[in-house]
């Protein structure tokens, strides 16, 4: 992979669904058009939470972090809130990147409901519902972007 910058209008964001024991992950294309999910990582401890996503992020040269927040239903944010951001930032810090919150009420509910349709077992969706949590809230991200707001 080339260390040079990304050409105008490349940018990478990668999307964070953080869970107490889960971090589902997914990454735009360069065009910042779609979203791709990217897989899910087990939680450890913050430090090899953190030091894991940084090796997850470098090779996408990723210019902004895309974090979940949990809100409760009436739009207070939810417990784990700061820590979520804490990580985000720290994430951010350590690439360089931009970093954006996104209302993630509903996204795992919204995950379950297309994994459901798609008729996998209770088992396998375990396994991928929080990639398809952080790939809808990316791409609802991407998708109320301006295409202007899409270059570097």
């Amino acid at each position: 992979m080339s260390n040079d910058p990304p050409k105008t209008g490349e940018v990478r964001i990668l999307a964070l669904d953080v869970g107490s024991k889960r971090i589902g992950l997914a990454v735009s294309d360069p065009l910042g058009l779609t979203a791709q999910g990217l897989g899910v990582l087990e939680r450890k401890d913050w430090d090899r939470d953190l030091a894991r996503l940084v090796d997850i992020a470098r090779p996408y040269r990723v210019q902004e972090i895309l974090v979940g927040l949990p809100r409760h239903m009436d739009g207070r944010l939810g417990g784990q809130a700061e820590e979520i951001l804490a990580l985000a930032r720290a994430l951010g810090e350590a690439l360089g990147a931009r970093v954006a919150t996104w209302d993630e009420r509903l996204s795992t509910v919204e995950a379950e409901r297309l994994l459901i349709q798609a008729d996998l077992s209770r088992r396998k969706r375990r396994r991928v519902v929080d990639q398809v949590a952080a790939s809808i809230i990316l791409q609802a991200y991407l998708d109320g972007l301006p295409t202007g707001d899409r270059e570097s």
